[in-house]
């Protein structure tokens, strides 16, 4: 069973929705199940370099405690999935084109989930910014990639278009936010749902899978 993952690496949902995932695979593991992570950048506008952390939050979530309160919904519901979600940590909100370069280098290699992972972890855990080079290839190196390789491909343009090009693709299918989960090209679900959510998906899947054709 094919499931692409519609996401952005900055997305803490996106972090949760891939624990619950993993999850529900794990109920079903008599499935076997490929995982590919398709573009979604929730700031498609930032700028290369990303903007700080306090002028973004500003932009998006005005001077209230609306940030706040928020971000502490999100850490709970984290707690639960075994994320240490440290939003304090953040000093830059980046753009994600890189990143989602990176991963796209990373499937080619057989290691975009491990990828993935380091991505998650190093933003919402450890407060790295995922739009640095040398950030991105350290991580990568910890993940299987080799360091060299991945600052000389994102120190380029290599992937970049085919990353635009995906996204747009996503948002033709009309995927307008994320996480999104697309079970063999049919059925989708939405948001970083229960893992029980994702276990009719499955069957429905399956049974599709299974069904004769009929001519």
């Amino acid at each position: 069973m094919r499931i692409d993952i519609v996401a952005d690496l900055i997305c803490p949902w996106c972090f949760i929705g891939k624990r619950r995932l993993e999850r529900a695979v794990a109920a079903r593991s008599e499935l076997a199940v490929s995982c590919s992570w398709r573009v979604f950048q929730l700031n498609p506008d930032m700028p290369a370099d990303g903007l700080p952390r306090d002028l973004y939050l500003r932009i998006k979530y005005g001077a209230g405690r609306t940030a706040m309160r928020v971000f502490a919904a999100i850490a709970e519901a984290g707690r639960g999935e075994g994320i240490a979600f440290d939003f304090d940590k953040i000093r830059r909100t980046p753009s994600t084109l890189r990143a989602h370069r990176l991963v796209r280098l990373a499937a080619a290699e057989g290691c975009a989930d491990l990828v993935v992972e380091a991505l998650f972890r190093g933003y919402f855990e450890d407060g790295l910014d995922i739009g640095d080079i040398d950030v991105l290839a350290m991580l990568a190196d910890a993940a299987g990639l080799d360091e060299m390789t991945s600052r000389a491909y994102l120190a380029g343009d290599a992937g970049a278009a085919e990353t635009r090009a995906e996204e747009q693709r996503v948002r033709r299918l009309g995927v307008n936010a994320v996480p999104c989960f697309i079970f063999d090209h049919g059925y989708a679900i939405s948001g970083a749902q229960e893992p029980e959510m994702f276990l009719p998906l499955f069957d429905l899947a399956t049974a599709v899978r299974q069904s004769p054709v009929k001519a």
